[in-house]
């Protein structure tokens, strides 16, 4: 819940002051999300070209390719695909935070779940629900990343949506292989979440002056140093990579491409992008928390 607004700054009462506190929260987790996505957009363009065995660079290694690209596209060529990802990634990340702090809300209150199972539960229900709704432009998103430099299918996002729209089915072409992929987000969202919000109460609980300080909108509200949420936030992510391994994506990467060809490279890869991710992403949000006066 917001803190109490300082006399003659109150905000409306009822109703306009929960759409407020939404709005306030959607920005927050949306402005989180940007900042963790635009960290690691690099290794995300390589990822793409890796695993999809791009006949430019399947030759080589995640370190290799990131030198390689810039001399075949030119250093934006790293960051390919990444406009059509901050227009996925804000409103993914929006309604992920947001509908985080709502799911668990429910399941504690109507449930009657608390402790750290609600947290588990409730980022699970968060991470479904934002990649529903933001799937089509993360597909999108992975084609415009797929191409390298005279070799474009697609000229745009809107290109490629009218492209997507005509050539695969309608509205149901966006949604080609959503199951995989709401398969490892579940316990990805689920886990991260819960390691996060454990290790924060945790070290709160058990070293507060070492670990936490006043929130800067709400001095009776303690929160992580920020170094301590980059740590706690990196090491949630590399929990939640190791847990949310897809059964099915990783069978038939295996069929496909061997386990060297396939497996290796897609996840060394998830493990050195993953970790600054999440320590960006809950980080920017904790901060974001306190500069729009949510706790």
């Amino acid at each position: 819940m917001a803190s109490p607004a300082a006399p003659g700054a109150a905000l409306p009462p009822g109703p306009a002051r929960r759409d407020f506190y939404w709005l306030r929260s959607f920005i927050a987790g949306g402005v989180a999300g940007c900042c963790a996505k635009t960290t690691t957009a690099p290794l995300d363009r390589v990822k793409i070209l890796l695993q999809a065995h791009n006949h430019h660079y399947k030759h080589l290694g995640v370190f290799s390719t990131l030198c390689a690209v810039p001399k075949k596209e030119g250093y934006l060529g790293l960051y390919k695909g990444n406009g059509a990802m901050m227009i996925r990634i804000f409103p993914y990340g929006a309604i992920q935070f947001m509908a985080f702090d709502q799911y668990k809300k429910v399941i504690k209150q109507h449930l009657g779940i608390s402790g750290h199972v609600h947290r588990l539960m409730a980022g699970s229900m968060a991470g479904i629900t934002a990649v529903i709704c933001t799937y089509p432009l993360d597909m999108v998103r992975v084609r415009l990343a797929f191409q390298v430099k005279g070799e474009h299918k697609y000229m745009g996002i809107i290109h490629a949506f009218k492209m997507i729209y005509t050539k695969e089915g309608g509205f149901s072409g966006f949604y080609r292989g959503l199951m995989p992929t709401v398969v490892g987000m579940a316990p990805y969202a689920g886990f991260s979440f819960f390691t996060f919000g454990t290790l924060k109460s945790i070290g709160l609980a058990q070293a507060p002056n070492l670990l936490g300080r006043p929130s800067l909108d709400n001095p009776d509200v303690l929160v992580l140093k920020t170094h301590i949420n980059l740590l706690c936030g990196g090491i949630a992510g590399a929990i939640a990579q190791t847990i949310s391994t897809m059964v099915q994506t990783l069978k038939y990467v295996y069929q496909q491409h061997g386990i060297r060809r396939g497996l290796y490279r897609g996840l060394s890869l998830n493990y050195i992008r993953c970790i600054p991710s999440q320590a960006v992403a809950f980080t920017t949000y904790e901060l974001m928390k306190q500069f729009l006066r949510l706790n």
